[in-house]
């Protein structure tokens, strides 16, 4: 997990990213985690970019700018953001919470695997 105190004091990471993280799933084809100089990185952007939320990046789309962010004060949920999209365009979708982001992570890996060997 990466060390969120330096950026946001206080934020405790939700119980069940916790739980997720523990796995060390790190790669979904489409999806992957960040490592931690990615992170830097990505976590310095946002908050130039959009600074008025206080988005948490952890993983990121393969194909495009998409990015998947906890945000502090909003519990578990799971916010798809567009990054580089105009301030207030960001968000594509939100999930209530990790578990129910990686389904969907993994269910469209699952679906283009299976595409791929039906052709």
């Amino acid at each position: 997990m990466y060390d969120i105190s330096k950026y946001y004091k206080n934020y405790e990471y939700p119980n069940c990213f916790k739980d997720f993280i523990n796995l060390e799933l790190k790669n979904f084809e489409y999806w992957y985690l960040y490592p931690e100089d990615g992170f830097e990185i990505r976590i310095n952007g946002l908050k130039q970019r959009y600074p008025e939320r206080k988005l948490i990046p952890f993983a990121r789309r393969d194909d495009n700018d998409d990015i998947a962010c906890l945000e502090v004060g909003q519990g578990e949920k799971v916010f798809i953001i567009h990054d580089f999209a105009s301030a207030g365009w960001e968000k594509r979708k939100e999930y209530d919470n990790v578990w129910l982001w990686l389904r969907d992570a993994i269910n469209e890996l699952v679906v283009n695997k299976l595409n791929e060997f039906e052709t």
